[in-house]
């Protein structure tokens, strides 16, 4: 199911963009934006194939379809431990948004917000373009890295708003645990602060990593969080643009609803978008249990060859189907780094720049594993090669 062969190259290098195979000169192996090479499950496309068939796309209800709704609230039911109603659950046009739409709702001119550091770069973009201040928080490189909670709760001040929770973390791989949550949690209810809580790779985790949400640890904590997850990273669905928000707090989530604008048909989440997920949620959990598993064999794969490499330390990560190693030692930095590999060894990574993750990401590369085990060991091939060239 997730062999070399089942990968279509030629459609890829149609279709996927921002930074991939269809962005990219030919010849270029793009190990880049987080968005797998597979495609996705065979029962997603039959769902939207059979919802086509019938030739109506009517506007859908500004909250999502009741079925997608009840789809969101059963996994989390089920699988996060969440006390959810659909009720509680906003169909939006991807995660991205629904993290910009969090921060619109919440933050005001002078508000600040904490955000990781390294982390996805979305954070600090939503928070600043919503005229708020990013704050951030240096946490260990290592996924197995000590928190400082000292040091969090020290940059709590009258003008937070709000805490920004990546879990597993992008682009790191830890998976928090239950223990590092709680502590995050009960800061954020004694200071009476919005967690908000990206959960888009939570699907995503390697054994003996065990994934818990924030919102299943205590009913305080619960009520004060915002889930914010989507469905590119587990099911292949970057370009239906689509995600979740689910808010258990009535009061925050009616607020969410009206910042939105759904109710104005300005935004609203794509009908057959929630139709994929649906079936995505309710008919592929052996589809994404044997995803899992082909990227854990990658995981693995990735590690150990990047750590043979001279220059090259890489940490195994517990989530993410991303690496992030350390490339100081090879003498470039990570843009300088990220241009040699392009130019001799035709492979595209993302470089470690504070654009992307923050300040405390110098020195580093990103790079996704989501490909075959093929794709995976050429480059590897090419990156030896080309270090080798300096």
């Amino acid at each position: 199911m997730f062999s070399h062969q089942e990968i279509s190259f030629d459609i890829l290098k149609k279709r996927a963009f921002n930074l991939r195979w269809a962005s990219v000169a030919e010849g270029v192996i793009p190990l880049t934006a987080a968005d797998p090479d597979f495609p996705c499950a065979p029962q997603i496309a039959e769902a939207i194939n059979k919802f086509s068939s019938q030739r109506y796309f009517s506007y859908a209800p500004a909250e999502g379809y009741s079925f997608f709704r009840e789809a969101v609230a059963n996994f989390h039911t089920l699988n996060r431990n969440i006390k959810v109603e659909p009720k509680n659950i906003l169909a939006v046009d991807s995660a991205a948004y629904g993290i910009y739409m969090v921060c619109k709702t919440f933050l005001q001119k002078g508000d600040e917000a904490i955000v990781f550091d390294p982390v996805d770069f979305l954070f600090k973009y939503s928070v600043e373009a919503n005229q708020g201040t990013a704050i951030p928080f240096e946490v260990p490189i290592e996924p197995n890295g000590i928190f400082n909670f000292e040091n969090l709760a020290a940059l709590i001040t009258p003008k937070t708003k709000m805490i920004c929770l990546c879990n597993p973390l992008n682009p790191t791989g830890k998976v928090l645990t239950k223990e590092e949550l709680s502590k995050i949690g009960e800061l954020a209810v004694k200071h009476n602060l919005i967690i908000l809580s990206d959960e888009i790779w939570s699907d995503i985790v390697f054994d003996p990593n065990i994934y818990t949400s924030i919102a299943s640890i205590s009913e305080a904590i619960n009520q004060q969080t915002i889930i914010v997850t989507g469905y590119s990273k587990s099911y292949g669905l970057a370009g239906l643009r689509v995600g979740s928000v689910i808010a258990p707090n009535e009061i925050i989530f009616n607020l969410l609803l009206l910042k939105s604008e759904h109710q104005s048909t300005i935004h609203g989440c794509n009908v057959l978008a929630q139709v994929a997920v649906t079936a995505a949620l309710n008919e592929c959990k052996d589809w994404l249990k044997d995803f899992v598993l082909h990227l854990t064999k990658m995981r693995n794969l990735c590690v150990d060859g990047l750590n043979k490499i001279d220059g090259f330390e890489c940490l195994s990560p517990q989530g993410c189907y991303l690496v992030f190693p350390d490339i100081t030692k090879t003498g470039m930095t990570a843009q300088e780094l990220q241009i040699h590999l392009l130019n001799e060894a035709k492979v595209a990574v993302v470089p470690g720049l504070s654009q992307w993750f923050g300040q405390k990401a110098a020195g580093h590369i990103r790079i996704s594993f989501a490909t075959s085990e093929e794709i995976i060991n050429e480059s590897l091939n090419r990156i030896s090669k080309a270090i080798n060239k300096k």
